[in-house]
């Protein structure tokens, strides 16, 4: 029985090319009590290893949250296994605007304490007492209300390259250090104004709008689907699109043209762009945002000394890394001194 991935990303990757075939980029989540999440775990990824389905997903016992590639030809096939399964029978599919077949290259179901980290603790709030979901057009008129206050759920390097006008972008560097920041800020309107909230896909706002709800706003609401599904309605009812830029999303794009405006700039040059990248310097992998021009210049680096490292033979760049640990606190997405043009 395999429970683990045998091909590498390269491996897979030129699987991708040779097939030539369609696939679509889905996320969804849903909470519900899961009793046993490895064994959840386990039936996901045999079943979906099986349609060739790639992703991240996150399995707890709260819920399940899973952003996913599958090949077009097994999607009836895949949504057909995720109604088999009593708490995901119609779960809202969120299709990517713009796809791309090496959006994700490898299956990775793992076990989470949650299935978005957001430092609370369940036990004092009720967690299903959420705010209003609205669609598209409602959201539309709700952010044009002088009695509304609109809140973007996402972190720094998200909102830098695509957020809705007017809307309050928090300078945080994940989505539990915003929950608080943003109740003292508006803890004088918590009667008086409209909490209107939105994210890439909703789960941020799923748990948000119970919390705030629970701390004392009366007039919660979230947009549901999130940017996502806001996109795709705007495009198919016509309505007028209020989100400027792009919309970060966490696979290999890292992100989908929402609107033609490009509202961030080249953190090494400071011209206009909103394209991020990884530091190629695999001890480094900082995110940031870099132009076609200062890609070339700088070997797709960050700094000089990235540059001159990742011109090292292989071998001395993985001695130079040996010992040293790799984790999200030394990436940093965006919060280095040696990005000059980094707001």
């Amino acid at each position: 029985m395999q429970l683990y991935n045998t091909l590498s990303a390269k491996e897979r990757e030129k699987l991708i090319e040779e097939a030539g075939k369609d696939r679509l980029t889905i996320s969804f989540y849903a909470y519900a009590h899961i009793g046993n999440p490895r064994i959840l775990r386990d039936h996901l990824f045999i079943t979906w290893n099986e349609m060739e389905v790639l992703g991240r997903i996150y399995v707890a016992k709260e819920g399940i949250n899973a952003q996913l590639s599958v090949p077009a030809e097994n999607f009836e096939k895949f949504k057909t296994h995720l109604d088999s399964i009593s708490f995901l029978e119609n779960v809202r599919l969120n299709i990517a605007i713009e796809q791309d077949n090496k959006s994700f290259l490898k299956l990775k179901v793992k076990v989470r304490d949650k299935i978005v980290a957001d430092g609370l603790n369940d036990d004092t709030f009720d967690v299903t007492n959420k705010g209003v979901h609205v669609n598209a057009l409602r959201f539309n008129e709700l952010i044009e209300d002088p009695d509304t206050v609109l809140v973007d759920m996402r972190n720094h390097y998200e909102s830098e390259i695509g957020h809705f006008k007017n809307a309050i972008t928090p300078d945080v560097d994940t989505f539990r250090d915003s929950l608080d920041i943003i109740e003292q800020d508006l803890a004088e309107h918590k009667e008086d104004k409209k909490l209107v909230m939105y994210c890439t896909g909703g789960i941020r706002c799923e748990k948000a709008s119970a919390y705030y709800k629970h701390k004392g706003f009366k007039n919660v609401f979230q947009l549901e689907g999130g940017i996502i599904e806001y996109t795709r309605q705007v495009r198919e009812q016509n309505l007028e699109n209020k989100f400027k830029g792009k919309n970060f999303v966490f696979d290999h794009r890292r992100g989908e043209r929402i609107s033609e405006e490009v509202i961030a700039h080249c953190h090494q040059c400071g011209k206009p762009c909103d394209t991020h990248v990884n530091c190629a310097n695999e001890a480094c992998h900082l995110l940031f945002i870099q132009c076609d021009e200062c890609a070339q210049a700088m070997d797709n680096c960050c700094s000089v000394e990235c540059q001159e490292t990742n011109a090292l033979p292989y071998e001395e760049q993985k001695a130079l890394r040996k010992g040293k640990g790799a984790s999200n606190k030394i990436f940093k997405k965006g919060r280095s001194p040696v990005l000059k043009y980094k707001k």
